[in-house]
């Protein structure tokens, strides 16, 4: 299911002028545009294609088709021959972030785009036209593809393309998908390995307001209401469940100085009980705070202030918004001595709860990079201006900071430019001060200016180790690419647990790292490279996976051979052989007499992905393995003699069934 990765449009009618205004600026300086602008870098001279619902290139801020215009070129591929004005909204958005040159400034604002219209109402696409869409751009030679949309799985086809386009030397950049704040919910091609996946972090001071709840030292994730404001310090007291929060269930109650929490709607049909009277009810029968779960699945915004309200009403206490799911759970689990904190407090480099979290492979780390999606106020179709969020307009802050690196070098190519966005990032951390984790974060929050100043390219910008029982330690090689300055200046040092030892060496432009267990914690554990240079602080994420077992892996002609290891007795393993370049896998199983190969037929680098069967349980191992001695003649022979083996096979005809208008996950702002 492909769907397009915005959440919900807050209409600027809710602001004042004077406070339009004030947002109109926030993300984008925010981010750090101020010192490229200063030396007149801003996108000029690079063509940004985006994949989405077309661009209202009538909006001022957005204005011309054609050479002369700000979107020079794409393709309608709903109404083929027209040109790919946007109806929809969607596009305007993302093309505001990254080009607006008017009442908004974008983060390159002299940028030309590429308008690829894949979808008229913004309500789903068939990943047939994504996959044309990418290919035009590649022939309309795009210095970066933007792909605000995704699907919550594996798409093959169009990961194919995008490393086509990879393969072409353009800069590709996906939003992570809006389906968090669970783990494992980032689908294509977000997935794609050499794409930068990004994920959303709220915006500015001014509307980066997070909530925090937690009940028996157990964290939930909640939504400040539109129209709550932040504490000073965090409200706690004991949780007590009101039904629908109406006057007459919270009579017999004991709420004084309690958090309450209560159920969305009414328990009779047809009636409006609006958030802003369950507040003034919960307030006046001496609650501190009041939580809202939804009546039926998911989270949503809620909104106290609107045009319903009684005259003079002003919310007392702070109110926020959660899953069913969850406050089914607390409802549930409330005992008397259950107690409840609370915090709302303003903090723009926190991740927003519905990013999507990785992980989506055990040898690569996603979401990469975070950006501000929360909140964006950008430009909407029929000149207007909508303050919206979704991973869909973190994407495209990234794609204009691409645009911004290329102009100022457009020698670099786009694993360069990748490595400096990714390695020049700002911290993001919780309520408490706690650093988001990888699969939460990436690396971090981009950070436009320290790219833009950047002297050292870092490849990779990130890494995956596996260790194990029998070879508890495990080395990496950096590359150091000087853009200015010495190897002397460059200063190294490790982040991460007191058990995990680490080491290193410079030699020329190589950084080479050796880490060791001196603890025996299975389980994947977090560090970071830190390397300061020039005044310029990089990161390195890296993830190690520590195992009991593991698995050798050599190659003899067009055989990679396995060997398991594990300190007990095991019975059976899976063995899948994942070729990095093109996601292929090739699979057998093996026991502990039987010799374990498979067949390859093209150089690349394979991850190797074990579950091993022991006492009943499954045991991961991990390896990787570079292929660069297959000759060609070795590849043609190959590929001719498989359909020869596989002949009586192969007679079956594959039908592809591509499903067309899925239905777009959307959240509203709600009243009640």
């Amino acid at each position: 299911m492909i769907v397009f990765l915005g959440i919900f449009v807050l209409s600027q009618t809710f602001q004042s002028e004077n406070e339009i205004r004030t947002y109109l600026q926030r993300s984008v300086p925010f981010v750090g545009t101020d010192i490229p602008r200063m030396d007149g870098i801003n996108g000029y001279g690079i063509k940004v294609a985006i994949i989405d619902t077309g661009v209202d290139f009538n909006h001022p801020d957005l204005f011309g088709w054609g050479p002369d215009g700000k979107v020079i070129g794409g393709y309608n591929f709903i109404q083929e021959g027209e040109p790919p004005l946007d109806t929809n909204g969607h596009g305007t958005q993302v093309a505001g972030v990254i080009a607006a040159d008017g009442q908004i400034i974008g983060i390159a604002p002299k940028a030309k785009i590429l308008a690829y219209k894949v979808s008229e109402d913004g309500e789903g696409v068939s990943s047939e036209l994504i996959i044309k869409a990418i290919e035009k751009a590649i022939e309309d030679q795009a210095d970066i593809i933007n792909i605000s949309l995704g699907v919550n799985k594996t798409n093959s086809k169009i990961d194919d393309a995008v490393n086509l386009a990879l393969e072409k030397e353009i800069f590709v950049v996906t939003a992570a998908g809006n389906d968090g704040p669970k783990l494992k919910t980032i689908g294509s091609p977000g997935r794609n390995f050499g794409s930068v996946t990004v994920g959303a972090t709220y915006n500015n001071l001014t509307s980066s307001l997070v909530a925090t709840l937690e009940i028996d030292d157990k964290s939930f994730t909640v939504i400040p209401m539109v129209g709550s404001s932040k504490l000073e310090e965090p409200i706690t007291g004991k949780i007590i469940f009101g039904g629908h929060g109406k006057e007459g269930e919270l009579q017999d109650l004991d709420v004084d100085n309690a958090i309450l929490i209560v159920e969305r709607g009414s328990d009779i049909e047809g009636e409006l009980l609006y958030f802003s009277i369950k507040e003034k009810n919960a307030a006046d029968v001496g609650a501190k705070a009041l939580i809202v779960y939804n009546d039926k699945p998911g989270i949503f915004l809620g909104e106290l202030i609107h045009e319903f309200i009684e005259p003079g009403y002003k919310p007392q206490i702070p109110v926020v918004s959660m899953d069913r799911e969850e406050g089914l759970k607390i409802k549930e689990s409330i005992k008397e001595d259950s107690n409840a904190i609370l915090h709302l407090f303003y903090n723009p480099d926190f991740v927003a709860h519905f990013s999507s979290r990785g992980p989506v492979s055990p040898f690569y780390i996603k979401p990469e990079i975070v950006a501000p999606g929360a909140y964006i106020n950008t430009t909407q179709n029929n000149g207007g201006y909508n303050f919206t969020s979704g991973t869909s307009y973190a994407a495209p802050h990234v794609s204009g900071a691409a645009a911004l690196l290329l102009q100022k070098n457009p020698e670099l190519h786009h694993h360069e430019i990748k490595s400096i966005l990714l390695t020049t990032v700002e911290p993001v951390s919780d309520a408490y001060g706690q650093e988001f984790s990888i699969h939460e974060a990436g690396a971090g929050r981009l950070d436009i200016e320290n790219a833009y100043r950047a002297k050292l390219i870092i490849s990779p910008p990130n890494f995956v180790l596996s260790v194990s029982s029998e070879e508890p330690t495990g080395e990496k090689q950096i590359e150091l690419k000087l853009l200015e300055g010495t190897i002397e200046e460059i200063n190294v040092r490790f982040e991460g647990p007191e058990f995990i030892k680490f080491s290193h060496i410079i030699e020329e432009n190589t950084l080479r790292i050796k880490i060791s267990m001196s603890e025996e914690r299975f389980g994947d554990h977090e560090g970071k490279v830190i390397i300061n240079h020039k005044d310029i602080r990089y990161v390195v994420p890296f993830l190690i996976h520590y195992t009991p077992g593991s698995i050798s892996v050599n190659q003899q002609n067009q055989d990679l051979i396995f060997e398991i290891n594990h300190p007990d007795e095991w019975s059976f393993a899976k063995i899948s052989a994942i070729n990095s370049k093109d996601g292929s896998i090739h699979t057998t199983t093996t026991t502990p007499n039987k010799k374990a190969t498979v067949k390859i037929y093209e150089n690349s680098e394979y991850w190797i992905d074990a579950k091993i069967r022991v006492n009943g349980n499954t045991s991961d191992a991990f390896n990787t393995i570079e292929i660069s001695s297959l000759s060609e003649n070795q590849k043609r022979v190959d590929i001719i003699q498989i359909p020869e083996k596989q002949i009586g096979i192969i007679t079956m005809i594959l039908v592809g069934i591509v499903i067309f208008g899925i239905v777009k996950r959307k959240q509203s702002i709600e009243k009640f």
